[in-house]
């Protein structure tokens, strides 16, 4: 984005920032992500929330944590449609961010610059340990990251690998606990060479 598009706001203005939640499989990333947009709603903010067309496991619509607390969202196809059905709030909400596309960053700048305050939650790294989709490039953008870390099912130490417990070399494998644990780094490494 071109300096000369930014919008200038007042200092007192509303100010546009990046926030990004990652971590592994149940670490609690949408349950922080709900947690942050219903303080927004709380605060009488204007708050859109997305998720990929493509995450059907718990509800067609809405963003659902692993613990089942759930808030409306809108499911798209490709992250451009965020810029328009999101010109016009002040927060949004973006869950499952590593399956959207390469765009995504880029979208969420434009957000920002417009002062929308943006907050994406999603996975770091995929199965192998690996930056996964456009989340790399979105925790180098955002003004905040939070990594949050579930526990190992193995040792019970802080986990922050998603171990797939299946066989399937599919980057995208939509699943829960019947097809991932959260491990450490020994337990995922220990399983993996």
């Amino acid at each position: 984005m071109l300096f000369s598009e930014l919008q200038f706001r007042s200092k007192t203005g509303p100010r546009g920032s990046i926030e990004v939640i990652c971590g592994s499989m149940f670490s609690g990333k949408t349950e922080e992500l709900i947690r942050r947009l219903r303080r927004a709603q709380i605060a009488k903010l204007n708050v859109e929330i997305f998720k990929p067309k493509t995450d059907k496991r718990y509800d067609e619509t809405a963003v659902v944590s692993h613990d089942l607390n759930s808030i409306h969202s809108t499911p798209l196809e490709n992250s451009s449609a965020i810029l328009l059905l999101g010109a016009n709030t002040q927060v949004v909400g973006i869950d499952e961010a590593q399956f959207f596309d390469d765009e995504l960053p880029n979208v969420c700048i434009k957000l920002a610059n417009k002062g929308i305050r943006v907050i994406i939650a999603g996975l770091d790294m995929d199965f192998k340990g690996k930056p996964f989709g456009p989340m790399p490039a979105l925790m180098a953008i955002a003004e905040e990251v939070t990594k949050v870390h579930a526990i190992c099912v193995q040792c019970g130490a802080p986990a922050n690998f998603s171990y797939r417990t299946v066989a399937s070399e599919s980057k995208i494998l939509l699943g829960e606990k019947e097809s991932y644990e959260p491990r450490c780094r020994i337990c995922f490494y220990l399983d993996t060479w």
